[in-house]
């Protein structure tokens, strides 16, 4: 390979000497040692193995115990104090948890005791194998609709019920199953592709999607669109106007107002968290009550019925593995999962990152998919780690996973002993929980940030908007991801070239077009190339090089200068394929043709890759 030789000026130095200094270049690492070092750096850049080092066998059995159910790792240091903040933050999640439940389970068109079971099994799932204190467990609004919507197409939830909870089962099984296999096989950077600016335009545009959806519980229609989008939802409304409800619309924007007036409490008065947290349940309170005394539902007022008493029942032979509508289930199964993980992470790491410690993305998903898993195996569909009942469970203030225990407990006696008490239950309060809880999703201050940040993420946002809003749900979601990987592949194919120049009395090269002030060094072009070589843009950059010159050279025949030479400043190659070899070869052999010489600079990152 050879040495590298450069000079250093040592002016400020006795005796105003140049030193000259010669560097080895580190010789060539082998093939599989490279590649080896590769995989460890894309697939375990946290080196979770490290702890297990120059352990003992029975040492390492328990850090592999606790790393797997890190229950085990913080359940020795509990205390009876993390207790107290534990059971009051459960009883408080647990009061949003039971209306919510209900609520987004009709969201699902599933049948809404399916809400209450899926939160109390995967609670307890994620409060043994879960690494965050303060994510809380159940069913969200987005991951609902996504069943609904996907699932509903296939299969008409109302003239086949079974066949579709059958589906809905399935393809929370197969999300579990996917969410598991990314996590154990250290696939998490997937998620990643949805980027924030993704998930701000999806959010808020399924968010409008549900609110405009409720239109048909507050207004009491009977039938209603299965579609989603706002012109399918909007006709379906409007060709009904003489079958609107005067005492259902009544109803529902009565309790819609107070929702939002204890959410606006509560903001101004964060010490009252509580008003907000317990206004779900005190409106399905009220609402039972006065549809009870007024006999409402005989006047177009709609109730939830009946619901059965016990635990979850087993579900497992539910699953079906087989039949035409088996890639309906896999295909929902890993939408919803992808979208529910990027959720529950970010919302997981949000809540860390205030307090100060550090969540494992990987352990999350192995125990979001598991929870799902057994979830499926017990009549619950998809589970996660919903904003909303985290953000209460934080301010309650929880210590650890056990406020989703308690949780857990709290709705285990709903189910054993309360349920026939929600049978007068009015849908419309259920629809106006569902639209207060959807308008904290339409993050426009987000949108607004992103126009100010950068153009290209707020297209982006309002691709994934607007394609749920107009299209549907999953067109959104494709259009969202289609675009941010669009931008990298930019990113990789475009990188950026400049034109460097010395700023003056230093020794630093800096962006001729940032810095108008610096000096350039007669019949020298500089150039710096951002980003690593590959087949992708070597092309591109021969191209970009050669117009470089073009344009250099044009600029000095004015003044009368001729270009002598060209640097590259190869500083930000982190790397270099065979294709970039190439390229530079054809570079060297185009420059010596044209009598120009070129120089190489800062080639310390591509030798020690």
């Amino acid at each position: 390979m050879g040495n590298a030789e450069y000079d250093e000026d040592s002016s400020s130095m006795k005796g105003e000497s140049r030193r000259k200094h010669t560097v080895e270049i580190p010789p060539a690492q082998p093939f599989f040692k490279s590649l080896k070092n590769t995989v460890k750096e894309t697939l375990f850049p946290d080196d979770p193995l490290r702890q297990f080092k120059n352990q003992p066998p029975r040492k390492k059995f328990i850090l592999g115990l606790q790393y797997f159910f890190p229950i085990f790792e913080w359940g020795p240091r509990y205390t009876l104090d993390f207790f107290k903040s534990d059971l009051i933050a459960g009883i408080t999640i647990a009061s949003l948890a039971i209306p919510q439940g209900i609520s987004y389970a009709k969201l699902a068109n599933l049948p809404p005791i399916l809400g209450l079971y899926s939160s109390f099994v995967p609670p307890l799932v994620y409060a043994v194998m879960g690494s965050s204190r303060d994510l809380a467990v159940g069913t969200v609004a987005v991951a609902s609709l996504l069943i609904g919507s996907m699932l509903g197409d296939e299969v008409n939830p109302t003239d086949n019920p079974t066949l579709y909870l059958q589906l809905a089962l399935t393809a929370t099984f197969f999300a579990g199953v996917f969410e598991a296999a990314l996590g154990i096989f250290r696939l998490g950077f997937i998620v990643d592709f949805l980027s924030h600016a993704t998930i701000v335009g999806f959010m808020g545009g399924a968010a409008t999607v549900v609110i405009l959806q409720q239109l048909k519980g507050i207004l009491g229609l009977d039938h209603f669109t299965q579609s989603t989008d706002i012109v399918s939802v909007l006709r379906s409304v409007f060709t009904q106007t003489h079958e609107w409800r005067w005492q259902s619309a009544v109803l529902g924007f009565c309790f819609l107002f107070y929702l939002l007036a204890a959410r606006f409490f509560s903001q101004k008065r964060p010490r009252f968290f509580w008003v907000s947290a317990m206004a779900p349940l005190s409106s399905v309170i009220l609402g039972t009550i006065l549809v009870y005394f007024t006999h409402a539902e005989n006047h177009g007022v709609q109730v939830i019925g009946e619901l059965k008493k016990g635990l979850n029942p087993v579900s497992i032979t539910d699953l079906s593995f087989g039949g035409s509508y088996l890639s309906t289930a896999i295909k929902t199964g890993i939408v919803t999962g992808v979208v529910s993980l990027a959720e529950g992470i970010a919302v997981g790491r949000s809540f860390a990152m205030y307090k100060n410690y550090n969540i494992d993305g990987n352990k999350e998903m192995i125990a979001f998919g598991m929870m799902n898993i057994v979830g499926s195996c017990t009549s619950c569909y998809l589970t996660t780690g919903p904003f909303s009942r985290s953000a209460v469970n934080f301010n309650a203030g929880c210590k650890t996973a056990v406020s989703n225990i308690v949780m857990a407990v709290a709705v285990m006696v709903t189910l054993l002993v309360l349920t026939p008490l929600f049978h007068y239950t009015p849908l419309v309060v259920l629809s106006s929980i569902i639209v207060a809880a959807m308008l904290g999703l339409i993050d426009y201050n987000a949108a607004i940030h992103l126009w100010h940040v950068d153009k290209f993420d707020f297209l982006v946002c309002m691709s994934a908007y607007f394609g749920v809003v107009f299209a549907s749900v999953e067109i959104g979601l494709v259009i969202a991801v289609a675009l941010s990987l669009l931008r990298v592949l930019l990113y990789v194919s475009r990188p950026r070239t400049l034109v460097l120049g010395n700023i003056p009395d230093s020794k630093i090269y800096r962006n001729v077009e940032q810095y108008p002030n610096t000096d350039t060094v007669g019949g020298v072009l500089i150039l710096d190339l951002g980003a690593p070589i590959y087949f992708t843009n070597a092309s591109y950059l021969r191209e970009r090089i050669s117009r470089w010159i073009d344009d250099e050279e044009d600029k000095l025949k004015s003044s009368g200068e001729t270009l002598q030479y060209v640097i590259l400043d190869m500083g930000a190659v982190g790397n270099i394929d065979t294709s970039g070899i190439s390229m530079l070869e054809e570079v060297k052999k185009n420059l010596d043709r044209r009598d120009l010489k070129v120089g190489l600079f800062n080639l310390t990152k591509i030798f020690c890759n």
